[in-house]
């Protein structure tokens, strides 16, 4: 068994396609030995910002022969079937084999040198390479047939054991050499073999190993901040970009006027980080960011370092004036006046302007307040005052600079500009949680903006049609629900979703759609008032009351199709509801048998209903009352029995069936109060005194009598089991 080595030599790869570069060259690389048969005992692979290596472990020095068998017709088939097959496979009828009156073409391929499948390869892994983007560079380039790489491609070593493994693309001709780091060994280095590729190239100050050089830059980071009494703000993303910058690190400790502390924090972090690709300090006893940053070199310089800290804290220093210009500027304008801009930012050509949402999310998160969804009537000022602020950062300078800082900085010029501290709150807050882990706000105004914004946004793309349909989701409608779902479940807010996200949602559209032709008739009502007469004056009027008759129409329609939508949109949340239920390790047979009982989506409630239910279920009297439930299910369905009929009990029952009787009589009505009162609990309880006058009845009736209306009786004796059981789930969808 051998090792194999491949380097490709480059111009700078940018750092940030380096990881999905090595994992297409593994998977390139292990599909062009497929093809002829290998396999690696192991693949290795490794970036600089100058190379991309892969080292194959164990592989045979010759692929072994193989036998190929391919099916054909039956040896009866006529001769237009033969002769299709021997053309396909190029063979005498002499040639074939026949088993069983079927025939077989079995070819023998013989093995190969594996150094003949490399060569073969390597230009193939290199024409193949799905680079994001891609380059033709030299006078070759005049041609679309011309090679094209991430950047100009220098060099290939291909090292087989200790032999070379000649092949040329685009006239680079393989070879062992490859060169080491660009300034202090910028000379050629002959690889010996795959083994000593690693340790050569680190003696020539190259760290072809992507995790050893974060490794470095994360510890060597950290001890600089620790040996200035800071401590570093991790951010492993900054650590592997650094390392996909560099072939030989060297973190380097540096300082900036402390004057720009004045901008909030997430500025210089941004500003530093986007930029300049450095990390911050914080004050190791206070927290405070600190007026310290740590860049990575990729040289060590022969004075410690002192002239490239000087020269990033110049270059730092001119981002953070920029900085402070746009946050000093856009305080100087309050929020309120900003929004007036939005007026000029389309959201969506169906649904208005940013100012357009913003109007029914204010609208919106007051509803969700006066109505006690979230917390008291008194704070609807606040929270229609926050709605209408939430998105006006959206045209500030610094947001333009750095959109992801929206929300953010809306929330320190609110607090800046003297807004009520709920408010401030509310606006930075109000797009969380944007994902999986993010924070959850719980202050009752915050809640409020940001489940308004939230479900305005999913009703209005569903209002539109444009729901998610498969894998797409261009606007983001499934991140949104799961926010809805953790806002209200965290905040265990009584939440119908049909009403809240579209009733009052598409209300509002009418009302909307009602004030232009309202607005348009006053003005031309008041014109031709200007031009002459009562006669005219009559025509204006009775044109406006048409106007409001059709619009009293259009309301009928828009209120018919709001009904669907809802129904819709209902679904929708439900099933995302289960999705996350289900990545929460509940079982999915207990979330769809609550969600089978339909109606009005409450989150709050449901989720109550299947804990309960997953508790209820693992204790002795859950599982026997679901086993009896399932035999009395299962003879309905036989029967056809499917719902009460009423059939009179003209007989006396038997023991067994006067106690199911009996025992119904105090379940039912207890397990209906149990959930009128949100006690499921409760009436799981109810339900399980079921579980042995069930037991007893199937053991000692008969319920397909010879007496039609005793058989009639029964039935709906047992449809009443499984209706008082669908007071709490239907069991039927339960496994076991």
């Amino acid at each position: 068994m051998t090792d194999f080595l491949l380097e490709l030599r480059s111009e700078e790869i940018p750092a940030r396609m380096q990881a999905k570069a090595r994992e297409d060259l593994a998977r390139l690389f292990a599909a062009e030995l497929a093809k002829a048969g290998l396999s690696a005992g192991a693949l290795v692979t490794y970036a600089t910002p100058r190379r991309l290596a892969l080292i194959a472990r164990d592989l045979p020095l010759a692929t072994e022969a193989v036998s190929e068998e391919v099916k054909g017709p039956r040896a009866s088939a006529p001769p237009q079937a033969l002769e299709g097959f021997l053309r396909k496979t190029g063979l005498s009828r002499e040639q074939l084999v026949e088993r069983d009156g079927v025939l077989f073409a079995v070819t023998q391929r013989p093995g190969r040198a594996t150094a003949e499948v490399l060569a073969e390869a390597i230009p193939a892994i290199i024409r193949a390479f799905p680079w994001p983007k891609s380059m033709r560079w030299g006078d070759a380039s005049l041609s679309t047939e011309s090679l094209r790489w991430v950047r100009p491609l220098h060099g290939i070593v291909a090292l087989f054991g200790e032999d070379i493994i000649s092949t040329e693309i685009a006239d680079i001709a393989s070879g062992a050499t490859t060169y080491g780091h660009r300034f202090h060994h910028p000379g050629p280095i002959t690889i010996g073999s795959a083994n000593d590729y690693v340790e050569k190239l680190r003696a020539c100050h190259v760290l072809v190993d992507q995790d050893e050089r974060a490794a470095i830059i994360r510890g060597r980071a950290a001890a600089l901040a620790v040996e200035a009494g800071l401590e570093l703000i991790e951010d492993d993303g900054l650590v592997a970009e650094n390392a996909g910058l560099t072939e030989w690190p060297v973190p380097l400790l540096g300082r900036f006027d402390a004057d720009y502390l004045s901008v909030p924090p997430e500025v210089i972090q941004l500003t530093a980080r986007v930029n300049q690709k450095y990390f911050v300090c914080r004050d190791a006893s206070t927290g405070a960011l600190a007026n310290a940053f740590v860049c990575t070199a990729n040289i060590e310089a022969s004075d410690g370092g002192a002239k490239i800290v000087e020269g990033n804290r110049k270059v730092l220093a001119a981002r953070l004036s920029d900085a402070r210009f746009f946050y000093d500027t856009d305080l100087k304008v309050p929020l309120a006046d900003q929004t007036a801009k939005l007026e000029r930012i389309v959201f969506h050509e169906k649904l208005g302007s940013v100012a357009d949402k913003v109007d029914r999310v204010a609208k919106l998160a007051r509803w969700l307040v006066e109505e006690g969804v979230v917390g008291t009537p008194d704070l609807a000022d606040r929270a229609e005052r926050a709605a209408r602020l939430a998105k006006a950062d959206l045209v500030t300078g610094m947001v333009g600079e750095f959109p992801e800082l929206q929300g953010l900085m809306g929330g320190y010029y609110a607090a800046a500009q003297g807004e009520d501290a709920a408010v401030a709150a509310a606006v930075r807050d109000h797009y969380k949680p944007v994902g999986q882990g993010d924070d959850v706000p719980t202050e009752p105004v915050t809640v409020a903006v940001a489940l308004a914004d939230k479900l305005d946004t999913i009703a209005s793309f569903f209002a539109i049609n444009l729901e998610p349909t498969g894998s797409r989701d261009p606007f983001a409608i499934r991140r949104a629900a799961l926010g809805v779902i953790a806002l209200v479940v965290d905040n265990h807010l009584r939440l119908v979703i049909r009403q809240a996200s579209m009733s009052v949602i598409l209300k509002q559209v009418i009302e909307d759609l009602g004030r232009p032709a309202s607005e348009t008739a006053k003005r031309l009502r008041d014109s031709v008032s200007d031009f002459g007469g009562e006669a005219v004056y009559a025509v204006a009027n009775k044109m406006i009351e048409e106007a409001a008759g059709a619009m009293r129409e259009l309301r009928k329609d828009v209120l018919k199709i709001a009904v669907l939508i809802s129904m819709n949109l209902t679904g929708f949340f439900a099933e995302r509801l289960k999705v996350q239920q289900k990545e929460a390790g509940v079982r999915h047979d207990l979330i769809d048998a609550v969600f089978a009982l339909g109606g009005e989506l409450d989150i709050v409630l449901l989720l109550a209903r299947v804990r309960s239910l997953q508790g209820f279920i693992g204790t002795e009297d859950g599982a026997n009352l679901l086993a009896g439930y399932k035999r009395a299910a299962n003879i309905l369905k036989k029967e056809g029995h499917a719902a009460l009929t009423g059939a009179a009990m003209a007989y006396t029952p038997e023991p067994a069936e006067a106690a199911l009787l009996a025992a119904l009589a105090a379940a039912e009505p207890a397990a209906a109060r149990a959930v009128a009162a949100e006690d499921f609990e409760a009436a799981m309880a109810a339900l399980a005194t079921l579980r042995a006058p069930i037991d007893g009845f199937f053991e000692s009736v008969t319920v397909n009598d010879s007496d039609p209306a005793k058989r009639a009786a029964r039935l709906d004796l047992l449809a009443r089991v499984r209706a008082a059981v669908h007071t709490v789930a239907d069991f039927g969808k339960i496994e076991g």
